[in-house]
């Protein structure tokens, strides 16, 4: 498998947004657990996470370019494949909403567990 772009961009990194206190600002802020120079920050949680994927793009770009090591989601050693059914028009509708969020289904139903779980 080649590493280029858009493998890099296709990994389940972690996000991890937080919303600043009116004293930092206000709005929200984002960052990638996994590098901690990639940053972004918005009036709403899904600009914050809009602005740091662009931001990450941009790194890996730089990173490709200048041949630098790319760390790959510590995540990914402890994930594991399932296969899960779902209906055809929730799937539908999962896909519509991430395609507007930029993410990939695992990510999705990542964030979704998280959710409920916590």
């Amino acid at each position: 498998m080649i590493k280029d772009k858009t493998y890099f961009l296709s990994l389940d990194y972690d996000i991890i947004v937080s919303e600043l206190s009116e004293e930092d600002g206000g709005g929200w802020f984002a960052r990638y657990a996994d590098f901690s120079g990639v940053m972004g920050d918005g009036d709403t949680k899904e600009d914050a996470i809009s602005d740091v994927k662009r931001a990450f793009e941009s790194y890996i770009d730089v990173a490709l370019k200048y041949a630098d090591s790319i760390t790959e989601p510590h995540t990914k050693s402890l994930s594991k494949r399932i296969n899960i059914t779902l209906p055809e028009n929730l799937l539908a509708t999962i896909d519509e909403f991430i395609k507007s969020k930029g993410i990939s289904r695992s990510a999705f139903l990542q964030q979704a567990a998280k959710s409920v779980l916590h």
